[in-house]
């Protein structure tokens, strides 16, 4: 079991809804996958009253399910030889610049050609506080999200950097191109996420969900796109994507939450979309003292935003971001 929120252990679950399948039933109770929910129906793991029942059994308002949850099967993380560009790196932390593409950790479908793989394969300490599937990760990105990631080197900076993201010091800002225009050029959304209980391998707003908020900036508006400043005051799954998305304004390239389409019209290759982690500042875990991190546009991003501008497009040999004034100080 790899799903979050489904913790090892025994689960007294009560039907309040009759009429459910029984999969759907301890999806949405253990705020796991529906596919893993009806693997532990399959595999003895789940009993209704005390007795086993197939994945489409549809429950009784009262009754008792129990689900036992065993600890994963552990599986050794194989150190491989991956290229990766380190933006920073000292004897506490180190942050790569993440290619769009590359899972960050193992789990199952992707045990291999992982950052925690290509992190193993370079050698040298990283903070097992994560566990062997996460060594030394910080926090994450999505596989098709490219930019700054902070690793620890050291069981004592990930505790320290970890503090920090809790309490909202580590700054993140990421570049984003939404279609359609948002409603002002400054904009928060605040709004919960969680799983979405209609399809686990989502998430969605929910009102049960986890706080999650974004600050946009509207660096510029084109013709059918924006692009955005995302700034990040908390860390949920997916949360920019699922923001934008939740005010009919998807992340272009997006096709899980519905940006998906259109591609052609600002050029962007298949099974990417654009969102990129840019900027990264943090204070130093050892020295206390601020570190400040940029990465530039990858070069399909940049194509995709000549395109979607036009003849507001950047000159020749300038930063996209930098032109749009992406680095700009202040609060947002």
């Amino acid at each position: 079991m790899s799903d979050a929120g489904a913790t090892v252990g025994r689960h007294d679950l009560v039907v309040a809804e009759a009429d459910a399948r029984l999969d759907l039933f301890v999806a949405t109770a253990l705020d796991i996958s529906r596919t893993a929910a009806a693997t532990l129906i399959a595999t003895g793991c789940v009993l209704v009253e005390g007795r086993a029942e197939r994945a489409s059994y549809r429950t009784v308002s009262g009754e008792r399910v129990q689900v036992d949850i065993v600890p994963p099967t552990a599986r050794p993380v194989v150190a491989e030889s991956i290229a990766l560009v380190i933006a920073y790196e000292d004897d506490d932390v180190l942050v790569v610049d993440k290619a769009a593409g590359m899972v960050v950790h193992p789990a199952p479908g992707n045990w291999s050609g992982t950052l925690v793989n290509a992190l193993k394969g370079r050698g040298g300490a990283l903070s097992n506080l994560g566990g062997d599937e996460r060594e030394g990760i910080v926090h994450r990105l999505d596989k098709e999200t490219s930019g700054l990631l902070l690793v620890a080197k050291t069981d004592r900076a990930h505790r320290a950097l970890g503090a920090a993201m809790a309490k909202r010091e580590i700054v993140r800002r990421y570049a984003a191109l939404c279609w359609g225009h948002l409603e002002s050029d400054r904009q928060t959304i605040d709004k919960p996420i969680a799983r979405d209980p209609r399809d686990r391998k989502r998430m969605a707003i929910v009102t049960t969900g986890r706080a999650a908020r974004t600050d946009f900036v509207r660096l510029a508006r084109f013709d059918v796109v924006d692009l955005l400043r995302a700034h990040l005051h908390t860390g949920r799954t997916h949360q920019i994507r699922v923001h934008l998305s939740s005010v009919g304004h998807p992340v272009v390239g997006d096709d899980t939450y519905g940006g998906g389409g259109g591609r052609r019209l600002i050029t962007m290759p298949p099974k990417r979309h654009f969102l990129h982690a840019a900027w990264l500042r943090f204070r130093h875990p050892a020295s206390g003292l601020p570190v400040e991190l940029r990465s530039r546009l990858p070069l399909e991003l940049v194509t995709a935003l000549a395109s979607a501008a036009g003849a507001d497009g950047t000159s020749t040999g300038t930063d996209p971001l930098e032109y749009f004034g992406f680095f700009a100080d202040d609060e947002s």
